[in-house]
């Protein structure tokens, strides 16, 4: 073979496999702007973030307290002919206590919200970001949709209940911090249930539980919506029960309905 014939050998051009396979990377699931953190970074961010957090929350509290009386007063609206009483000294202002720290709590927590949605954030791809707007927004309304529900049909059935269950028997005389022991308990318990839509959705748009699935298991559902009726209602009336069952039945299908429509 002469020299000529070897310098017109054809060679195979170099192929980059990781830029090949770079290539075929849905740009959905990328991390956007990218940042390199130490750990001590990380830990010093969530030490900050949490920081910033119990700042709110202790605000929100202090703030509820002097306003504590027309927060009483407005729960203690669907006892309608019931009287309180201070069964025990520094009763009353325990209860003050418990009002502004579950509202203040309530009214801090878009900030927490913030707070962890900014330290999740670096490390979450375009796919998951797009679905954290609807995510937060739905959460939030469906909180606050458990909270008058169960201010508006829940409370008032089960205090419906009890008043009429012994009308004739005892009088109506209720110790005021029980009373909102059981209301507070009740109003975050239904609030709570009413995020099993935003559940499905998260399970959905991550490829864990299709619909299809969420469908095929209803028997079951049915079966926790009943169990999760009595757990969460302190009280043991089965009218409150059943209230309560249908409401997470429902927000259930509906979810199934919701993760339907995003195609999963």
């Amino acid at each position: 073979m002469t020299p000529s014939q070897d310098v017109d050998t054809i060679t195979a051009p170099d192929i980059d496999p990781e830029a090949d396979g770079n290539s075929q990377t849905d740009p959905l699931d990328e991390l956007p702007g990218e940042v390199e953190m130490s750990l001590f970074d990380h830990l010093e961010e969530l030490r900050l973030r949490i920081f910033y957090s119990l700042i709110a929350v202790a605000i929100g509290i202090i703030g509820c307290f002097f306003a504590v009386k027309p927060l009483v007063q407005l729960l203690e609206v669907p006892a309608q002919g019931v009287k309180f009483l201070q069964l025990a000294p520094g009763e009353y202002f325990f209860v003050s206590l418990k009002v502004a720290a579950y509202t203040g709590l309530v009214l801090s927590s878009p900030f927490i919200l913030y707070q962890i949605i900014q330290f999740v954030l670096p490390g979450l791809t375009r796919r998951e970001r797009r679905i954290l707007g609807p995510v937060v927004l739905g959460s939030s309304v469906l909180f606050a949709g458990g909270l008058v529900f169960a201010y508006l049909f829940l409370i008032p059935a089960a205090l419906k209940f009890f008043i009429s269950y012994g009308a004739d028997v005892v009088e109506q005389l209720w110790s005021i911090d029980k009373y909102f022991e059981f209301v507070l308990l009740l109003l975050f318990s239904t609030g709570i249930a009413f995020q099993i839509p935003i559940i499905q959705l998260l399970l959905g748009n991550l490829n864990i539980v299709s619909s299809e699935k969420m469908v095929s298991g209803w028997r079951y559902v049915i079966m926790g919506a009943v169990v999760l009726g009595a757990i969460l209602t302190p009280s043991t009336d089965p009218l409150t029960q059943s209230l309560l069952a249908g409401a997470v039945l429902g927000l259930y299908f509906g979810g199934i309905g919701l993760v339907k429509l995003t195609g999963k």
